[in-house]
């Protein structure tokens, strides 16, 4: 790993980015519109593609009619048509498959954000647990630094202890013992 990089692996982003292609697609099938008047009855037996001109418009397969969109509804239910045979934005995607592709796309983000939340939170403990290998070195010198003045400090002391005791300057250790006898 790169020193300075982030903590774990590069993320693949092929496949949301795929989900959210296809999302953009159907978004933009779906801008595309007719004329606020038009009904949808009006594109029965005729394309699919006239059908979906209008985004409120639902075309159904199976008995090639075009239906006014249940809004009320998240789904549209199956009196109306089967999930298998509706189409809406876009003819070449039934409604089985968006909410399949929809369903795995959602569900691998979620899985991805949480991976990422679980995986960020752990680099973090572990970092704060255990300093890295320069913070590591860092201490360890410093720790040597102290030691070796310390050494420094303790043979300066008796050199200047000796001095003191060859021209007699050397303290003792209560200045006032001389004045209790």
């Amino acid at each position: 790993m790169g020193s300075g990089g982030a903590c774990g692996r590069t993320v693949r982003w092929g496949l949301p980015l795929g989900g959210a292609t296809l999302l953009l697609l159907l978004l933009q099938a779906a801008a595309v519109q007719e004329s606020p008047g038009s009904a949808c009855s009006q594109n029965t037996n005729k394309t699919c593609q006239e059908c979906l001109k209008n985004v409120s418009c639902l075309w159904c397969n199976t008995d090639k009619t075009c239906v006014d969109y249940p809004v009320t509804k998240i789904l549209p239910p199956a009196s109306l048509c089967k999930l298998s045979s509706a189409r809406w934005g876009v003819c070449w995607v039934n409604f089985e498959a968006l909410i399949i592709a929809m369903s795995v796309v959602g569900g691998l983000i979620l899985l991805a954000v949480a991976t990422c939340c679980c995986y960020c939170c752990y680099c973090r403990k572990k970092k704060s647990r255990k300093p890295d290998k320069s913070e590591e070195k860092a201490i360890r010198e410093q720790e040597e630094r102290r030691i070796r003045q310390e050494e420094r400090r303790a043979e300066m002391k008796s050199r200047h202890d000796e001095i003191r005791k060859k021209y007699g300057l050397f303290k003792e250790e209560n200045p006032y013992a001389r004045f209790e006898n």
